[in-house]
């Protein structure tokens, strides 16, 4: 249907059901990424996502909305959506998608409610930063209190999301500063998992372009293992969250509970920080 597109979906949902909502990204400015550039965007029709619904496994479980943000689409499409998924999947218990702080900001906390007992059960939320001038340089669009006060949104509706942070996001010499500072923000809410990605200068993107020019310069490797370990140091969740470090893009890969086991997670990154001081 759209095969031309490139498919991207979080780790997690590897053996989840994928149903395509939108292609491209209807965003597509942050300087570190390049995988929608030459993608133009658009909404998959509805009659195309029956017909696809029509042909999934009656019994199926777990879906997840394909699209860089499908929540862009809105209130009244996104409820559509999730009720044509539940006449023809009806035993479906969990819908999920990633989602962007500009997208979740035309929604409300009722309509959020609405579409949690819909059948929206989870949200991959790339807030990538704590810090306001790293969210500018890369052009995110948005700022940290703008991302706190949306996700404080989706705690008062009940619908749970990943947190998604890059280290290596602020460059040489900003880590720590980097890591305390997005360690601050998460703690202003609850989130059900921390997940970390490292930060990959991507062929064809803007960021690629400054590092050529010598305007950015990246961290190295045994700074950004110092930042994972500085937000193990400062994470301070109201509730259980787990801590992902397994994404393909990590320098190390860790899993674990916080605060539960902050002391072994912090032991295995400072082991792995030795090594690479000798």
């Amino acid at each position: 249907m759209y095969g031309s597109d490139a498919i991207h979906y979080p780790q997690d949902e590897m053996n989840t059901v994928l149903l395509p909502v939108t292609s491209g990204c209807i965003y597509n400015k942050c300087l570190f990424c390049s995988m929608y550039k030459d993608e133009e965007y658009s909404e998959v029709s509805f009659s195309d996502i029956e017909m696809q619904l029509m042909n999934t496994d009656t019994y199926t479980e777990k879906l997840f909305l394909v699209g860089s943000d499908p929540m862009s689409i809105g209130f009244e499409k996104m409820k559509q959506l999730l009720d044509m998924i539940h006449l023809h999947l009806p035993y479906c218990a969990r819908v999920a998608s990633y989602a962007a702080i500009r997208s979740i900001f035309k929604y409300s906390v009722e309509e959020l409610s609405i579409l949690h007992d819909a059948g929206l059960r989870l949200l991959y939320i790339g807030f990538e930063t704590g810090r306001d001038d790293i969210l500018k340089l890369m052009n995110k669009g948005h700022t940290v209190e703008q991302a706190i006060q949306q996700a404080r949104k989706l705690n008062e509706a009940n619908l749970p999301f990943n947190s998604i942070v890059m280290y290596g996001i602020a460059g040489e010499g900003e880590s720590v500063n980097n890591a305390i500072a997005t360690a601050k923000m998460i703690n202003q809410f609850t989130t059900e998992k921390f997940i970390t990605m490292n930060l990959v200068v991507m062929e064809g993107s803007r960021l690629r372009e400054m590092v050529q020019n010598h305007e950015y310069i990246p961290s190295g490797r045994r700074e950004r293992l110092i930042e994972i370990r500085t937000f193990l140091e400062n994470l301070e969740p109201k509730q259980p969250m787990l801590f992902d470090t397994t994404h393909p893009t990590n320098l190390v890969r860790m899993f674990g509970t916080l605060p539960d086991e902050r002391r072994r997670l912090i032991r295995e990154i400072r082991n792995h920080i030795e090594v690479h001081s000798n």
